[in-house]
């Protein structure tokens, strides 16, 4: 069976997850896409040498016989209204981050999921697909480091225009690690609170530049997270966790060192999509498998209703300078794992 797909959205991540599902994954094919811009829609199917129909109204597409399945990949603000309508159609959905602005936009899908009965929504969180991240939460569970204690991460891109907001170093940026830090932990969130270091020259007006935000679990675990996205070297990602009896340590991604006039150096990537593509592969790949056996895995709109409702509350904190509480509520049996 090949799963015929729908893309809503046809920006740069919706052109790269078109290309994956018609020429990288098994078993699906885009047969349809949809975008506020018509023309450009147009234009990735060219480029891309996708045969597909376009959509003027992205519903209509959800609607449409000839999709088994949607990709939400347009602005943001948009998810929710596409992922109901989804839901609606009874139609497998995947939703790349945020599933929706708040967290209130995210109950309103898991209520709509949950009264469907069955799961329908898988939410682009890669990094619990990532090699390296399954090795460090392998070796936490082994139990040979003692229980975790504290984290200390760090997210930096080498630079961001001039779109990007101080907000959005928690909406767009921190969401990664609020959702991986709760699979690598098995743990809850607590409180939040966000500190401004010293801003650097390489901010523009609009962006406060670097963050630090500081997370409590409910185990007690403390975590920090360095975001610093004009870091200007390279796409950086890191994560150590420190145990009672040892630490761990995300592996990076290799790549050759070498000596050369005087010096040892390693390289370090510059796009974030290639830092994780294999995991983009994976999660994608899952849920193809999981549309087409009507058993979607990964992710869940309660991961992404318990990302939302961690940034929420580090939106907050970063006007108030507050530590801010996160109250979250008991997981419905419906999104139990087991």
């Amino acid at each position: 069976m090949t799963l015929n797909i729908g893309v809503i959205g046809s920006g740069a991540i919706g052109q790269d997850h078109m290309r994956r599902c018609h020429f990288a994954l098994n078993g699906s094919r885009v047969t349809a896409v949809n975008d506020i811009n018509l023309e450009q829609a147009q234009r990735a199917l060219k480029t891309l040498g996708i045969a597909a129909e376009v959509y003027a109204d992205g519903h209509e597409l959800i609607r449409s016989k000839e999709v088994d399945a949607i990709l939400v990949t347009s602005w943001g603000p948009s998810h929710e209204e596409f992922v109901l309508s989804a839901i609606s159609e009874g139609k497998p959905v995947f939703c790349e981050k945020p599933l929706a602005v708040t967290a209130e936009g995210c109950r309103r899908i898991i209520e709509a999921e949950i009264a469907h009965g069955k799961r329908l929504v898988q939410v682009g969180y890669m990094r619990p697909w990532d090699k390296g991240y399954n090795a460090l939460r392998e070796e936490i569970r082994t139990g040979d480091l003692g229980v975790p204690l504290m984290v200390h991460c760090k997210h930096r891109n080498p630079e961001v225009n001039d779109a990007y907001t101080t907000n959005m170093a928690v909406s767009d940026t921190l969401v990664h690690e609020l959702d991986v830090l709760r699979w690598l932990l098995d743990d809850d969130y607590v409180s939040a609170q966000v500190v401004f270091p010293r801003v650097t020259r390489h901010a523009h007006s609009n962006l406060r530049d670097p963050q630090i935000v500081l997370l409590e679990t409910a185990k007690g675990v403390r975590i920090d997270v360095e975001i610093f996205v004009n870091c200007k070297y390279g796409y950086d990602i890191q994560c150590e966790v420190v145990c009672e009896d040892g630490t761990a340590e995300l592996a990076a991604p290799p790549s050759p060192r070498v000596r050369h006039a005087g010096s040892n150096s390693q390289h370090v990537l510059l796009d974030w999509k290639q830092r994780f593509i294999e995991a983009y592969d994976h999660e994608l790949q899952a849920f193809v498998d999981g549309a087409s056996k009507g058993q979607i895995q990964g992710p869940s709109a309660w991961n992404g209703f318990a990302a939302a409702l961690a940034a929420d509350a580090c939106a907050e904190a970063q006007i108030s300078g507050a530590i801010v509480p996160i109250n979250m509520p008991a997981r419905p049996a419906f999104y139990d794992p087991n």
